[in-house]
This record gives C-alpha cells, structure tokens and sequence, in this order.
C-alpha cells in the first residue's frame, strides 16, 4: 500500500504543474474536492494525503440524515440532542477528524429523509415534519460546533460550512417535481425546498456558533420545465423564482453545480440557442444570469459552486474529454469564478474516477489510481 500511495502521490504532485493555477486563489475563495468513496466511506489514511498534496481547502460531505449511511437509524426520541441512541456519527467523527489533522475545512450537506420521518417514502421525499429535520440540523451543528466532546471525552472537530440538500430541482434528488393543482402545475419540489432550507437554516443557526454558514440552492445545472415528461425537473432560475415565491428568504449563500451539457462545450460555451433566463442551463458561462437573479430576489448573495468537474475519455468516450482538456477545462473553470465578485467557493468532483463507466469518470485520478 505504500508503494502505490507513494506513486498516487508523486503522480498528483506532477499533475499540480498541468492544473494548479499559477496565482493563488483571489482572497475569500476556498478550493476543494467533493468525493465520498475517498474519504467518508473510504480509506481515509489513502485519501487525505492526496488532498493535502493538492492543496484543498475544503473538502464536500452528504450528512445523510437517513438511509444506508445515515445518521438517524431510528426515530429518536430527542431528535435535537447529537446524544439520542438512535444516532451514530461514527464514520463522520472519523472523516472529520482525518479533515481537521490535515487542515482541511469541510462543507456538510444535510441530506435523505429516513423512512421512519416519511412514511418509508425515501430519500429523496420531503419529511413529514420539518421540525424533525430542524432538529437533526440542530443536533448535527452542536456536534459538530468545537465545544461537543465523544463518549470518550475528546473533543469533536468544528464545522463552519452547511448546505441544505442536493440539487433539488432534480427528482433523483428530491421528488415530487410537480403537482397537479386544479387545471395547473405548480412546483412541487421548490414548495418542498423552502421548507427544507427554512428547517437546516434555523437548526444549524440555533447553536449560536460565530462564523456558520449555511447554502441553499444546491442546484442541478439545467431543467426540462415540462411537468408531463417521463423525467420532469426544472431549471435553475424557474426553480430559485418557484422557491422565492414559496418562502425561501434567509440563507447565507447560494450554492450551484454549473457542470457543462456536452463534451464540446468549454467552459466559456453559452448554451445553444436563445433562451430566456427561466430555460436556460446555468454552466460557468451563463454564471451570471443565477448571479443576476439572485441580486434582484435577494440583493448582493454569496455563492458557493460546491460540484463541477469535466469526465475524462478515457474512459468515457460519451461524455469525456481528453485528459489534456480536462486539465484546461480546469483552469479556465477556476480563473472564471476567481474573477467572479460574488464567488466564495469552488469544489471539483472528483479525486479519483468511479470505477463503473455509468458512474462519473472526473477524478484527477483514473480509477487504478
């Protein structure tokens, strides 16, 4: 295993030359990495390393309220106290205390309602009560607030950064979409987010911990608006307009994943054709246009990109660019949101390429490492 970590290593300090900018990133912009099979449920002693060698600032976890790795394997009875029985944060107090021993940040993205807070639903549908995800927000920011201690007495490592689920106007994500209301659509899915965001918003921010920030948004890069297809989701600004009009009012940031539509693109593309604000895909080149629309909703707003990434051929030859465009892809994506006024942050998926072609091949690593 040392050999081949030794190599990963030597490999990655080589690829610093081809991708790291040559200035530093501009003064409040954090950079990093978003990959859970490298570090939640990974081999940490592997992974982190390699993070170092890059120089990430912040590294990206889902805090999975239920589901297989969920935190919540029961109902608690205290959903508010990180103590309840039903909880276990084992393989977060290790992940972050990996993050913390290699000076490294971490963004927790609240994430899956358990079957037990909807009716055995899934992941992917609203809570029941919004309250009990309040509470989770609230347990999970004490835990993890720096003055929180382990059954053992050591103290847990400190979280600054939340986000409020994971593109939501995507149904893989969160569902339904839309619902029929009379002889009209409305958006179902934003009505849903506000709430959701209204809950992890007011739990994180009710330890009273100096400095926390929470994201909402989150979103997917584009959207069919089309209630009536086989797959109906909805674009970005439909759906910011959608969860304004539902509520949505206090967040700290918004967070978006701008990733590109087809392999030809760069990342100064403009979408094909002439769409209003409300169709269109919003990729790095079209960043302005959510930027825009946040200001008119919500005034001057903060914006974390908290996924982005270009696939690699090899080894996909549908959705990837050459290893060589990946690395320029990379650079320009970086220099667009360091010139940004409003950008905070900017996370690439991933370290290393899933091992199955229908998962994501983005990594700076193949899958062999």
């Amino acid at each position: 295993m040392r050999r081949s970590v030794a190599l990963a290593a030597a490999v990655l300090a080589a690829g610093l030359l081809l991708v790291s900018p040559a200035a530093p990133a501009a003064p409040g912009m954090l950079v990093g990495i978003y990959d859970e099979p490298e570090t939640l449920y990974g081999s940490p002693e592997v992974s982190f390393p390699l993070l170092r060698a890059l120089r990430v600032q912040v590294l990206r976890l889902n805090l999975y309220w239920g589901g297989r790795f969920g935190v919540a394997k029961r109902r608690p009875f205290n959903g508010a106290d990180p103590n309840d029985p039903a909880y276990d944060w084992d393989a977060y107090d290790r992940t972050l205390r990996y993050a913390e021993r290699f000076g490294i940040k971490v963004v927790l993205t609240i994430f899956g309602t358990p079957a037990w807070a909807n009716g055995g639903k899934g992941l992917n549908r609203a809570p029941s009560s919004f309250e009990e995800l309040r509470k989770f927000a609230f347990a999970a920011a004490t835990r993890y607030s720096g003055t929180w201690t382990d059954d053992a007495g050591n103290p847990l490592p400190r979280v600054l950064y939340w986000t409020a689920w994971n593109e939501p106007n995507n149904p893989v994500f969160l569902s339904p979409q839309y619902r029929r209301q009379g002889t009209r659509w409305v958006v179902q899915s934003a009505i849903d987010y506000a709430k959701i965001c209204r809950a992890v918003y007011q739990g994180v921010h009710a330890t009273l911990v100096a400095d926390e920030k929470v994201a909402c948004g989150v979103t997917a890069p584009r959207g069919n608006n089309n209630p009536t297809s086989s797959r109906p989701s909805v674009a970005p600004i439909a759906f910011l307009r959608a969860a304004w009009k539902a509520g949505l009012r206090r967040f700290d940031a918004y967070a978006h994943h701008p990733y590109y539509t087809y392999p030809q693109e760069t990342p100064t593309t403009r979408p094909r054709g002439t769409l209003k604000p409300e169709q269109a895909a919003i990729t790095m080149a079209t960043i302005d246009l959510l930027a825009d629309e946040l200001r008119r909703l919500y005034g001057p707003t903060r914006i974390w990109i908290t996924e982005y990434g270009y696939q690699t051929n090899p080894p996909d030859p549908f959705f990837g660019v050459s290893w060589q465009k990946q690395a320029e892809y990379l650079r320009q994506a970086f220099a667009i949101a360091r010139r940004h006024p409003q950008i905070d942050m900017m996370l690439w998926f991933l370290l290393r390429d899933e091992p199955r072609l229908s998962g994501w091949q983005s990594g700076l690593m193949t899958a062999a490492g």
